[in-house]
């Protein structure tokens, strides 16, 4: 055993200065590799859990029952069970109204990259605010019969080319131009049982104004008097499901008021610009 001060030998010298500057180019590389490490493991923590990325999915899942209860609403309306088919399309607007906000609470578009809840929106809201309601339109008489097969035509075409529009809202949240609310349109259709002639010129001219460019507002993201636009469609809807219970044989007094809301909703926005212009 050696025993006392280690000195160095004239080999050990050169195995040292042989040795020195292979240490210096190991910590070199060491250095980057250490650091790649702690930034992959800073990333891994900042990734969401299995839970968080399930429960983000899981509003994709909800969106698309939308489309299955288009399905249903279908169902109904091959049956000619008017009514039926506009509760199950209430259904629907629930879950369109209520997913966004959801989705955005979660954070979905982040945590699921991969899945479009746009896209997923744009595919359900077809269906359930423009495939069903123009079968309805077209299939219940309520048109004149030589009209109704090209209307039902001119509905879906148009339609589809309003959900392609980029420039479907405006800056303020309006939509711009007759925004493709066929299920609201065959809601009144039923609920006002015009004659043939009037219904087909009523359907007519809001496939014209599709391409109109006037504002029509939205319920819920137009800021401007959202207190008053969210009461009036409260009311709305509870007056819609009463009309739904009665099978829209319901007095004047709920048919006016049905009618008020729906011109508000379509024409707010032009008296308010109307009504400053005299100011």
């Amino acid at each position: 055993m050696l025993r006392g001060k280690f000195k160095p030998t004239y080999i050990s010298l050169i195995l040292w200065r042989i040795a020195r500057p292979i240490a210096a180019m190991a910590d070199v590389q060491i250095g980057p590799i250490l650091v790649a490490e702690a930034m992959d493991s800073q990333e891994d923590s900042l990734k969401p859990t299995t839970a968080i990325r399930a429960a983000a999915f899981s509003v994709h899942i909800f969106t698309a029952f939308g489309a299955a209860i288009a399905l249903l609403a279908m169902l109904e309306a091959v049956r000619e069970h008017w009514a039926a088919m506009f509760q199950w399309l209430g259904v629907a607007l629930i879950i369109d109204a209520i997913d966004g906000p959801i989705a955005r609470r979660l954070n979905v578009k982040d945590v699921q990259p991969n899945w479009s809840g746009d896209v997923l929106d744009l595919v359900v809201d077809f269906l359930t605010y423009v495939f069903v309601p123009a079968y309805a339109i077209v299939a219940s008489g309520l048109l004149l019969p030589v009209a109704a097969p090209l209307l039902g035509i001119a509905i879906i075409v148009t339609s589809a080319l309003y959900f392609a529009d980029l420039r479907m809202k405006a800056d303020d949240n309006h939509f711009r131009g007759f925004p493709a609310l066929w299920n609201a349109a065959a809601f009144y259709l039923f609920l006002l049982h015009w004659s043939p002639l009037l219904s087909t010129l009523l359907v007519a001219a809001l496939v014209v104004l599709t391409f109109v460019p006037f504002h029509v507002l939205h319920p819920v993201r137009v800021v401007r008097l959202r207190w008053l636009t969210m009461s009036l469609i409260a009311i709305w809807a509870l007056l819609a499901l009463y009309a739904l219970e009665m099978d829209f044989r319901v007095g004047a007094g709920v048919t006016i008021a049905l009618c008020a809301i729906a011109l508000w909703i379509t024409f707010s926005d032009a008296m308010i610009r109307l009504a400053r212009s005299f100011a």
